[in-house]
């Protein structure tokens, strides 16, 4: 137990005398790769004369958010615009933004990434990329609300690649003439990314992230991050998800299902579905070049050493769409000569 635990349970001590409502010992429900943790709190079943607003619930979740290194008032902002358009999201029924608490609806224990098999993984992407859908077009102006994914964070994301993974984790560092093809291969990038269509971007729109329920699916969470930003990068995010991998005909299928929503709803048009998918495997390299950097950063400088077992996986990624684009050709070979040779020699020691 520690001191923020303590100030949570006074602070529901609180709430409970304010809504005579009875809760139960907060129990971990899960942290996620920032500062931020998950407590789950049942309430007691009180008598009619005492029941109040809360008690429609069964559970509820505490979000622990220590205010010096996380801001809780976009997530209470996003979650009431969420909301606003039909997203199935966590409501805040209480908030203590002094000491950073919120209290949250429960959706739930089962991810996305606990259920999905074979036989399911059709209709719950179909739900989910509906959801995406929804959030890209219900309201035109809820981008204009949120910050733009600017180029100079485009840049930062994949400078943590080089950074954390290469030379701080791996302790790989790149030549001059190594840096020189790194920065042109970042601008081409950067440039693809740019020119997308911008719109809501979740930010991490994956299997870890999403609900599954059995109504109105998918639950969506961890949002407090969202931006005005590309098009297609909530897409990859889940359709090559760095924590599950799925044959490569059986993404295109699901990518081709998400560009007819977006046609269908007059994002597109059916002639642009070539130059869709170049713009999403694009966007996908960025944005795992951005995630196999914070595994390595969160390992180091966090002590989160269970996400190195995603980095493989995330490079593969990266592989099976860099080999058709010649400009990336640099990134193969960095990655197929250098990085998992040293990557081989960790897991070996």
């Amino acid at each position: 137990m520690d001191d923020r635990f303590d100030r949570m349970q006074t602070w529901l001590s609180r709430l409970s005398i304010l809504t005579n409502t009875g809760f139960s010992t907060p129990e971990s429900a899960s942290s996620d790769a920032s500062f931020r943790r998950y407590f789950r709190i049942n309430l007691r079943e009180p008598a009619a004369s005492e029941a109040s607003s809360l008690h429609s619930q069964k559970s509820l979740i505490i979000m622990d958010a220590p205010p010096e290194h996380e801001d809780c008032t976009a997530f209470i902002s996003i979650a009431k615009s969420f909301k606003g358009i039909g997203l199935n999201v966590p409501v805040v029924l209480a908030e203590n933004l002094a000491e950073g608490f919120l209290l949250l609806t429960d959706l739930g224990s089962q991810t996305y990434l606990s259920v999905l098999n074979d036989q399911n993984a059709d209709g719950l992407y179909r739900d989910a990329l509906s959801a995406l859908v929804t959030l890209q077009t219900k309201d035109a102006q809820l981008a204009d609300t949120l910050p733009d994914y600017s180029r100079e964070l485009i840049t930062s994301e994949m400078s943590l690649f080089d950074d954390w993974l290469g030379k701080e984790f791996l302790g790989v560092s790149m030549d001059n003439l190594q840096t020189s093809a790194w920065k042109d291969l970042q601008a081409s990038l950067k440039q693809s990314i740019v020119r997308q269509p911008k719109t809501v971007v979740h930010r991490d729109y994956h299997s870890r992230n999403l609900m599954f329920l059995e109504q109105g699916n998918p639950g969506i969470l961890d949002f407090q991050d969202a931006v005005k930003g590309p098009l297609t990068y909530d897409a990859v995010s889940l359709l090559r998800d760095c924590y599950i991998t799925w044959p490569a005909e059986r993404i295109e299928e699901w990518q081709r299902e998400y560009f007819l929503m977006l046609t269908q709803k007059g994002q597109l048009t059916k002639d642009e579905w070539q130059g869709f998918q170049q713009s999403m495997d694009l966007m996908g390299i960025q944005r795992h070049l951005k995630a196999a950097g914070i595994f390595a950063r969160l390992s180091i400088r966090d002590g989160k050493t269970n996400y190195i077992d995603d980095i493989p996986a995330t490079l593969m990624h990266i592989l099976n769409v860099a080999v058709h684009y010649p400009e990336m050709k640099f990134l193969v070979d960095w990655i197929e000569n250098v990085l998992y040779a040293k990557l081989q020699a960790i897991g070996k020691s």
